[in-house]
């Protein structure tokens, strides 16, 4: 029989027991001292945080150095990547999308670094390539981040992303020649394309400062119009509000230029809504909405009236109605109302609601008609996740469906006959079959019963010997579905078991869960994990000499937190980006926007005493043996700048005692995860894979 890995669990044992001796690079201290409330707080690498300095690029150097040293001695490391390679080399396919009489979709061959946008002149046709961001960098380092068609059929703005950051540029595509006009914006962020006439509206920023494109406060976000032909110099500013300048706007368009929308983010966990009527010449906008802790989404319009997604007075979302003349928020009718699961998915297709509801966090779908009544449910091939894709008028639809078994599947799918046809299957070389998923429950230390999904090859054993790749987030209104990963499959193949576990704090359970989660709640979310951890000990699943804990962003202050409270219970910690300095986080780039979840320093006595009590940062301590961690950031994420990476690693260096290794992993020339190249992606989870298998016991 052909091995496939790299080498036995008790091959990696021996190898731990003459693990590498590891000498970190010195960083120096300064005398930073903050005062919140009457108390100090010492912040010694506050130097850390300008990172275009000599000093934070020379101990940038230094840490990588050290880093990749200890990695390039794993000695099944290279085995590993080549088995991902592998493994993710197979074709990936899109549903299609009809825009204009055309079809288009996204595919990758199998190992490009970005996926491709195909165009076909009817389903089944032959694919021509519409836009291959791989041309667009040597080292797959762009990447596309939207397409934007005109409502007349002329044109399609493309915005695209460099190296990782947030940061937009948008080009325009002359879809009747195919070439691309000399129209070109940049200092977008956080913006679509919204076409009305001859140009489109976008969302962007003033230049900043050189050399603080990736660090300084994102504020005065202003809304332009650009009329095609002529340079954005000329570009009309179309909206700001200075009086508010930490806070998000933009603007979207329906298709027949009747009716704009106008959205307010940023001072809350939703949105403000306004519209204004097209048809009627200098019209403005009417506030329909006046409070951001609820979202409010427009669906579809018809005839003067208009659907809206919302969980205002339903916190598990409900479908209400607006009419153009009595448009605000009191004048709204429900038509669908709240459901027992949570409601995650709107999409208008052929005059039709699909529906996707969140139950124990997988998907259900259904069709609805626009008067409200349940016509059928669609049956899935499993528990997973799914995404529709159609036209408002058009009666062609498909869906993308997912689990942790099944790579991402196509399906055509009859809404009349409710009826699903397999459309496109990717082939890997895994076989799927001998594996299974399976859903647990657990207690958290308040009782809360949470779900946790386990994911393992069959016949396993419970003797608590098995490696654990516990992987959370926890936050943001965000739930975590069933979903597939090639890069999962090495650690399976060898035993090991994906357990993944949906905290309070996201979205399964509809907007009660995910305040439970937030602000003084914030508790909640890392009893949740560490519960989890508890349960599969105790259940035989795993030991905590074999648990590693994996979460990225807001799942990185996760990781951070849960190895600062229980170190004993954890051999592996892999903290991803994560916001880790709970006391300054507000202060960079688009930080504030977090405030809704966590709350700030500068709130209140209590609220600060709060973070302070569970920040990452400040709760390492001298004389600590943490578990083997990897912390991993990069140079150009500017959503959770590097900076909170790189003090949490200078001070998990100064306090740690022990043999386990406590390291820090410095991408260049990437960003927060999206959009990121194939290439580094492999890089990056051979590193973690054989980082963890490496120091379990």
């Amino acid at each position: 029989m052909k091995r496939i890995f790299i080498m036995t669990m008790a091959t990696i044992a021996t190898t731990v027991a003459t693990a590498q001796q590891l000498f970190y690079p010195k960083a120096e201290k300064d005398g930073t001292v903050d005062e919140y409330f009457g108390v100090k707080v010492a912040d010694p690498y506050r130097w850390l945080e300008n990172d275009t300095s000599q000093q934070t690029a020379a101990w940038v150097e230094a840490e990588n150095k050290v880093t990749n040293s200890y990695l390039s001695k794993i000695p099944f490391r290279q085995k590993l990547l080549k088995r991902l390679t592998e493994l993710s080399n197979y074709e990936k396919i899109g549903a299609p999308r009809k825009r204009h009489g055309k079809w288009y979709f996204y595919k990758n061959n199998g190992l490009q670094n970005q996926y491709v946008m195909y165009q076909m002149d009817k389903l089944g046709g032959e694919p021509r390539v519409f836009l291959d961001p791989n041309t667009l960098s040597t080292d797959g380092t762009v990447a596309l981040k939207g397409v934007y068609f005109s409502n007349n059929g002329r044109w399609a703005a493309y915005s695209i992303s460099r190296s990782g950051s947030d940061w937009q540029e948008f080009y325009v595509i002359d879809l009747k020649t195919g070439q691309l006009t000399n129209d070109h914006i940049e200092w977008a962020k956080f913006s679509g394309a919204a076409w009305c006439g001859d140009g489109f509206y976008y969302s962007s920023y003033d230049r900043p400062e050189e050399g603080k494109e990736f660090s300084n406060v994102n504020e005065g976000m202003k809304i332009y119009y650009h009329k095609m032909g002529t340079p954005q110099s000329e570009d009309v500013l179309f909206y700001q509000n200075p009086t508010q300048p930490k806070r998000f706007y933009e603007v979207s368009v329906n298709e027949e230029e009747t009716l704009m929308y106008l959205f307010e983010a940023g001072a809350g966990a939703g949105n403000n809504l306004f519209v204004r009527n097209l048809k009627q010449k200098d019209s403005q906008f009417m506030q329909l909405t006046d409070n951001m802790d609820f979202q409010y989404s427009p669906i579809y319009d018809e005839n003067g009236k208009f659907y809206i997604y919302t969980n205002y007075g339903a916190p598990k979302g409900r479908i209400m109605v607006a009419d153009i003349r009595k448009p605000g928020i009191n004048d709204w009718q429900e038509l669908i109302p709240e459901q027992q699961n949570t409601l995650s998915g709107v999409e208008v297709i052929n005059h039709l609601f699909v529906l996707t509801y969140n139950q124990d966090a997988s998907d259900h779908a259904f069709v609805y008609g626009l008067d409200g009544k349940k016509h059928h449910e669609v049956k899935l091939p499993m528990v997973g996740s799914v995404s529709f894709t159609g036209d408002e008028k058009q009666p062609e639809c498909f869906y993308s469906f997912t689990s942790f078994t099944m790579p991402g599947t196509i399906y055509r799918y009859d809404m009349a006959k409710n009826e699903s046809t397999l459309y496109a299957q990717p082939s890997i070389k895994f076989r799927m079959q001998d594996y299974e998923s399976k859903q647990i429950f657990f207690n958290s230390k308040d009782g809360t019963r949470v779900p946790m999904f386990i994911t393992y090859k069959k016949g396993l054993k419970r003797n608590g010997k098995n490696p654990v790749y516990l992987y959370g987030y926890g936050g943001f209104n965000i739930s975590l579905g069933p979903g597939f990963s090639a890069m999962r499959i090495p650690f399976l193949e060898q035993g090991g078991i994906y357990a993944q576990v949906n905290l309070r704090g996201g979205s399964e359970y509809g907007e009660e869960w995910h305040l439970a989660g937030t602000k003084m709640q914030k508790q909640n979310v890392f009893d949740d994990f560490i519960s989890a951890a508890e349960y599969l000990i105790r259940e035989k699943y795993t030991s905590s000499d074999k648990l590693a804990i994996v979460g990225g962003s807001n799942g990185g202050l996760l990781v951070g937190a849960c190895m600062t409270q229980r170190p004993d219970l954890f051999r592996v910690a892999i903290p991803q980006v994560g916001v880790m300095d709970m006391l300054r986080y507000h202060k960079f780039t688009i930080g504030w926007n977090w405030a809704s979840d966590y709350g700030t320093s500068e709130d209140s006595k209590e609220m600060f005493e709060y973070l302070k009590g569970y920040s990452p940062l400040h709760n390492l301590k001298k004389g600590v043996a943490y578990p083997a961690t990897l912390v991993t950031t990069a140079d150009h994420d500017d959503r959770v700048v590097p900076a909170h990476s790189f003090k949490f690693a200078a001070t998990l260096q100064e306090c740690h005692e022990g043999k386990n290794p406590v390291l820090i992993r410095i991408d260049t020339k990437a960003g927060h995860g999206s959009g990121k190249p194939l290439a580094k992606v492999l890089e990056e989870q051979a590193d973690i894979y054989s980082f963890i298998l490496y120091n379990m016991r």
